[in-house]
């Protein structure tokens, strides 16, 4: 029996998985990904990508290519929660401005279709050389010490093939049978709401009294959905609660009772309405967090790792992330730079983010459901505080001794004020604009495939521990110096506060752009190069012995 070897198997061919098709590629890593539909989806589901995300696209060149394919709404602004579109408006939930936003990052909110971003990123994978196999499904799953076998199944062809990889990633969404046959237990609300989704035609621009409506979350006596607009001009979806444990079935869906929700949605009863949907698409609202996001050489990941309802557009950015997380801790590991347990990283830095990430969409549910937001406001955190303010608490970085460790799944972690970062071990490298000769940057520009050593002007003995030491284990680390100088400049000279460093002080960046390790001014005792040498082996998972 033939048996094919590939160092990443991902089964999933949705947002998640061709995310991290592409960011492993970037990373030089082969993968195979199988899908079982027959290709994506023509549902734009997920429509917003917040700026946390766009950075990640920007550091593999893909930032550009995605704006350029932004949704017809990419502009539209308002997410209001109404009685009827043409009735009263029951709140309008608070939006980041671009000013606000252009403060703390390079990057910005991308309004893209989720079906055009699969299909970008498809192609960015494929050109890289992922092996994509769409109609193809898992079969069988045997896990050991050593990797994982697959069967899957061609549904076109029938052809049977096995497939030996040494990781997987499972983002096979979530009703996910990978982590189910490795009997992942799940927590959390569960399902809140099952939907059908279809398409119409129709003028609501008198409904519209002028909003620049992203989506309007529907809920009165009659009806509970969401509309949200396709072109921009009479092209809309509705998306519709029905009550499944009452004996509703989505075939009971037909024109004539879409037609009728649709006018008691809008509040005009004799709306014209073009039914375009012939078969409105099942799907359902849920709450839910997997218990472990590692299980060996098993990794969950999006929806398969974490469900949340689709309000905050929170899901989609957090499976991204998820994504990107893995590709650079796994390519470390298959090269053998890193120890296999930098992979526990994964499960202890993600995990308590899914569960933020699945509690904030509750919030938000809440108020979608009928709840006064003044009831849930005091609980809910501000979006750029959620894209940019999660802070990891232990993980792949080296914190101060005083960090404490952690006590369970239920931990959530800190969210600082993004405005006010700390750039401590643990949080995000923040934005700060530098000159490279007469071009402008953003130091985040600087953190893409390697890690990256950030020395102030009189931190030249950082500079050269870090060149030996990266030699030393075998770890590409790229030396920055920020000073007047310096490869960059800092001509706001507000570089050295923002990642809380004197000049004799360093910073060391992960290739996520979260900070690894930091002195803040001048090595201890050991030296600087015993220092950093703890530090990235004890981060990289590498014991004392692993020098190469």
């Amino acid at each position: 029996m033939h048996i094919e070897r590939t160092p990443v198997l991902i089964i999933g061919g949705g947002l998640t998985g061709l995310s991290a098709a592409a960011f492993l590629a970037w990373h030089g890593v082969p993968s195979v990904l199988i899908e079982r539909h027959a290709d994506i989806s023509a549902h734009p589901k997920a429509r917003a990508i917040n700026p946390r995300s766009t950075e990640l696209f920007r550091s593999i060149g893909m930032e550009q290519t995605v704006y350029a394919n932004r949704s017809p709404i990419a502009d539209n602004t308002d997410l209001v929660h109404v009685e009827t579109l043409a009735g009263r408006e029951r709140v309008r939930m608070p939006r980041s401005t671009g000013d606000e936003i252009s403060a703390l990052s390079p990057s910005e909110w991308a309004l893209i279709d989720q079906n055009r971003l699969e299909y970008l990123l498809r192609d960015r994978a494929r050109d890289a050389g992922c092996d994509i196999r769409y109609h193809t499904e898992l079969t069988s799953f045997a896990p050991d010490e050593d990797g994982i076998t697959v069967e899957t199944l061609d549904r076109s062809t029938q052809e049977r093939r096995t497939v030996r990889a040494e990781y997987v990633i499972a983002s096979d969404g979530g009703r996910s049978r990978v982590r189910e046959l490795l009997g992942v237990p799940q927590t959390g609300p569960g399902t809140l709401s099952n939907l059908v989704s279809f398409f119409f035609t129709a003028d609501l621009t008198e409904a519209l009294r002028g909003r620049s409506i992203i989506a309007c979350y529907v809920n009165n006596p009659s009806v509970r959905g969401t509309f949200m607009p396709l072109d921009n001009d009479r092209r809309w979806v509705f998306n519709v609660s029905y009550d499944a444990e009452g004996g509703e079935k989505p075939e009971e869906f037909t024109p004539e009772r879409c037609t009728e929700l649709i006018r008691l949605g809008i509040g005009v009863p004799d709306l014209p309405v073009k039914i375009d949907t012939t078969d409105p698409l099942p799907w359902e609202i849920a709450a839910r967090v997997a218990e472990r996001l590692r299980v060996g050489r098993v990794l969950l990941a999006g929806d398969a790792a974490h469900v949340m309802p689709p309000t905050g557009a929170f899901g989609a950015s957090t499976g991204i992330q998820d994504a990107h997380n893995l590709a650079w801790k796994l390519a470390l590991v298959l090269n053998g730079t890193a120890g296999p347990e930098l992979l526990e990283s994964y499960h202890t830095e993600r995990h308590p983010v899914a569960r933020l990430m699945m509690e904030q969409s509750m919030l938000r549910f809440r108020v979608r459901e009928g709840e006064d937001y003044a009831d849930v406001a005091a609980a809910m955190l501000d979006e750029l505080s959620m894209a940019f303010g999660y802070h990891y608490q232990w993980g792949a970085f080296v914190a101060a001794p005083s960090r404490r460790q952690p006590t369970s799944a239920a931990d959530q972690p800190p969210v600082e004020d993004p405005h006010r970062p700390t750039a401590a071990p643990g949080h995000r490298a923040p934005h700060v604009p530098l000159l490279r000769g007469r071009e402008e940057i953003s130091i985040l520009d600087l953190f893409s495939r390697s890690f990256v050593l950030l020395a102030s002007s009189e931190a030249e003995p950082w500079a050269v521990a870090a060149r030996s030491v990266a030699d030393e284990l075998g770890l590409d680390v790229e030396v920055v110096r920020i000073a007047p100088d310096g490869e960059l400049q800092d001509p706001g000279g507000t570089w050295e506060a923002a990642y809380g460093v004197r000049p004799s002080g360093a910073v060391l960046v992960r290739p996520d752009g979260f900070v690894a390790w930091r002195s803040e001014g001048g090595a201890g005792a050991v030296g600087p190069e015993a220092e950093l040498r703890d530090a990235l082996r004890t981060l990289l998972a590498r014991g004392p012995e692993a020098a190469a």
